[in-house]
């Protein structure tokens, strides 16, 4: 069994929206309080143990008592967002993320629904009922297939609604081929194969960059005027000062900005899942460089290139994807991949020449063999032969 995720865009009614936003504001109240409970906790006490999620559902009772209305809230919501809390406590605890941060009511919000008792259902290809929210207008590409675990509400800063729907369906393995290949990721072609392929890079930003700016530059402009406007009402101790949410043009703006940063995150998105889907179904073994990304994203020169080719977004698509399926992904080092020539296996050491001048080196002929060889197919073809020689 596997789980996998659907993402869905809902279309909630004025009365489910204000529903979703009553939701939202409990979850985010439960997560700070508690957070505010542990942070005081801890310092009248350093020695205090940390306390779970369990324990934070225990003092949710006492929490409902002394405000009522977290009871309009579905109940696992807030159950979730002690969950949560706990698991980022035990991730800070690791060494694995910072400490946790108390959440703001602005923009982008979520919050998460356990299945209980049928509470969550698909009633057909556009309806999907909801705790607390009843029957709601759905558009997706495919259904939740299988056992429903959990779902997600989500508002991004576009101000659209989504939900993300948990299932547990059994494997499906896709038929063997008994082929393999080897991938070199890079900043010009996104992979490079080793039959000699090239997936290219799309600048999906570049059809947008026009727009795009032109509407960073009236948020900058309509975000300065705002700000004056609510300086010149605290100045003048207006009764009810304005805030920004009261900028209709402002608001318009960031939400336009928004729209077309969320356009090109989705269009990249959709190149990796096509392309990720067809490498798994037309190859056994995917044999790619385990590359340091978070390292290589602090050279600034380089971290803007990086980002945009998504290579941990693609490494982590073809890993679960793999899982599905009945496939294998292999990562090796990358030491040495461009300097080995894969016809003799003979490393030519740069060439005798230092490091930025190897970079510059898109083609070379082996001195050994003779061999004339593209540098990015040449380092796919070697990395495709370490990881054969691994899985041996």
């Amino acid at each position: 069994m596997v789980l996998k995720a659907v993402k869905m865009r809902i279309y909630p009614n004025s009365a489910q929206r204000n529903q979703l936003w009553q939701t939202f504001g409990c979850v985010r109240f439960v997560w700070n309080q508690m957070l505010n409970m542990q942070i005081e906790r801890r310092k009248n006490n350093p020695e205090a143990k940390f306390v779970n999620a369990f324990g934070m559902n225990n003092l949710l009772k006492q929490l409902k008592v002394e405000y009522p209305w977290l009871k309009q809230a579905e109940s696992t919501a807030l159950q979730s967002a002690n969950r949560n809390l706990a698991d980022a406590f035990q991730r800070f605890f690791k060494g694995q993320n910072k400490f946790p941060r108390f959440k703001s009511r602005k923009y982008s919000q979520s919050y998460n629904s356990k299945y209980v008792n049928g509470n969550i259902k698909v009633l057909d290809c556009h309806h999907i009922k909801l705790p607390k929210l009843g029957i709601v207008y759905f558009r997706a590409g495919r259904l939740p297939m299988g056992k429903i675990k959990n779902v997600t509400v989500r508002l991004n800063v576009a101000g659209q609604y989504y939900i993300t729907v948990l299932v547990e369906s059994e494997n499906q393995t896709l038929p063997k081929t008994s082929k393999y290949i080897g991938g070199d990721l890079g900043l010009k072609s996104l992979l490079n194969l080793s039959d000699g392929c090239k997936e290219p890079i799309n600048h999906f930003e570049d059809k947008y960059r026009k727009k795009l700016y032109r509407w960073e530059k009236l948020r900058s402009r309509r975000f300065l005027k705002a700000q004056q406007e609510i300086a010149w009402d605290h100045h003048n101790k207006v009764l009810v000062p304005r805030q920004l949410d009261d900028f209709k043009n402002y608001q318009k703006a960031r939400i336009m900005v928004a729209k077309y940063r969320q356009k090109i995150a989705n269009q990249r998105l959709d190149q990796l899942q096509k392309f990720t889907t067809k490498l798994v179904k037309k190859y056994d073994i995917i044999v790619l460089e385990k590359l340091n990304t978070k390292g290589m994203m602090k050279n600034h020169h380089l971290a803007r290139a990086i980002a945009n080719a998504s290579w941990s977004k693609l490494v982590d698509m073809l890993q679960y994807k793999c899982d599905w399926y009945g496939k294998k992904l292999i990562q090796v080092n990358p030491s040495y991949t461009s300097q080995i020539c894969a016809n003799c296996g003979k490393n030519n050491h740069r060439l005798g020449l230092n490091k930025s001048e190897w970079l510059a080196v898109r083609e070379w002929d082996c001195p050994n063999c003779g061999k004339h060889l593209d540098r990015d197919i040449n380092a796919a073809q070697v990395i495709l032969q370490k990881g054969l020689a691994i899985d041996r």
